[in-house]
């Protein structure tokens, strides 16, 4: 008689398994740590606005006592104070280990766009030049200005199509789908991205925050890349724009924690796209019990950081609102995960697109300080667009 040892599938498998699982009106969630797919709504996080960490613990503890296994809050938060959330405790969730290579075209079904710039490229530089005078008024130090576009489809857009690409293009990206839908929205609403970009994770007692800011394009020629890179180490203005995010997280987490780790000076990191001034935090929770010291609690204290607002942080939002004619929605806001443990991972919502049926509404940002040229912070924000826009078939149209 023989017998036969069942075989486990590989953790890669089982990532894409999940990534094929998912369908619009879900959250998927990947990263180095992992993937999360959760389905159904079992209950809403009922908080309109302000910090929700306490009503997302409090729906945790009624799912768990109600007997949901390992019940998680999952969604995103919008730029704003005031913004709206989509932040639910789901009926089901599925895990598997981080996305590795996909095999598989990354390439987009042929489709066609309508292309509306919001607002068109003069009227973002003009808004450079407007905050640059605002900081030499010192009214401001920093502040992250972004552009949109409004992209409108001969076709309904497939969100899991287009969620699949983004995780192949660079599967060690934070991509994520979002569920959004409004109250009146016609048809799903997500929010659908490849984010760069840590806010913070909490494992255990354990926290960490990867804050970037400084930024070059990636190029095809590894000659110019290198080039590109050495320059970027050495920027005055890149160096000096990261130092404002890093100091500031690092600020915040010190309020929550012991043992805080900061390196002297970022390193460079890439993604398919783009090179990134990058530190790397962590440090040692005082205490672990406390909502606010949960996931999703460190996330709304740090939000927004000076790499998707400026300094100092109400000034910087204030001037947002006043030089941006499109309202950044999700834009820059932050999904991810929080366990009733308060273990969780969240990410800045960049390099993301709002779907809606046949019409995508794409942003990206620069930061803006004293000695911000309009032409560079504008060629910033149409090196960012490529990640979605390369996803979508429309690169070089930004």
């Amino acid at each position: 008689m023989s017998v036969t040892t069942p075989v486990r599938p590989h953790p890669v498998h089982e990532a894409a398994d999940l990534l094929a699982a998912y369908l619009t009106g879900s959250f998927y969630f990947s990263s180095a740590r992992g993937t999360m797919l959760a389905d159904g709504v079992y209950s809403r996080v009922q908080k309109t606005t302000g910090p929700r960490a306490a009503a997302a613990a409090r729906a945790l503890e009624e799912a768990a006592s109600a007997g949901l296994p390992s019940p998680v809050v999952v969604g995103a938060v919008g730029f704003r104070p005031e913004a709206q959330a989509s932040l639910v405790v789901p009926a089901a969730v599925r895990r598997a280990g981080a996305p590795g290579y996909l095999p598989g075209p990354a390439t987009p079904a042929g489709q066609g766009w309508r292309v509306r710039p919001v607002p068109e490229p003069e009227g973002y530089a003009d808004g450079v030049r407007r905050a640059v005078e605002l900081i030499q008024d010192e009214k401001l130090r920093k502040v992250v200005l972004a552009r949109c576009l409004e992209l409108t489809a001969d076709a309904p857009v497939r969100v899991p199509a287009l969620l699949t690409r983004l995780v192949r293009a660079n599967p060690a990206a934070y991509a994520f789908a979002a569920d959004v839908t409004a109250p009146g929205d016609r048809a799903f609403r997500t929010l659908v991205g490849a984010s760069p970009e840590l806010l913070v994770s909490r494992q255990g007692m354990t926290v960490s925050a990867n804050p970037l800011a400084g930024s070059a394009p990636r190029s095809d020629d590894e000659a110019v890349n290198r080039e590109r890179v050495a320059r970027l180490r050495d920027s005055a203005k890149d160096l000096g724009e990261h130092a404002h995010t890093a100091g500031q997280v690092a600020e915040v987490l010190g309020r929550f924690c012991t043992d805080l780790v900061v390196p002297d000076g970022p390193e460079v990191i890439g993604t398919p796209t783009m090179w990134h001034l990058s530190t790397r935090i962590t440090g040692r929770l005082r205490d672990a019990g406390d909502p606010a010291s949960s996931a999703l609690g460190l996330a709304e204290a740090l939000h927004p950081t000076p790499a998707v607002g400026g300094v100092p942080a109400a000034a910087a939002v204030e001037a947002i609102a006043e030089l941006e004619p499109a309202d950044r929605g999700y834009y820059a806001g932050m999904v991810g995960w929080n366990d009733l443990n308060g273990d969780g991972e969240w990410a800045v919502a960049i390099r993301s697109a709002e779907v809606d049926d046949r019409t995508v509404r794409v942003f990206a940002g620069a930061g803006v300080v004293a000695d911000s040229r309009p032409a560079a912070e504008l060629a910033e924000t149409t090196a960012k667009f490529r990640t979605l826009l390369e996803a979508l078939g429309l690169d070089g149209v930004a």
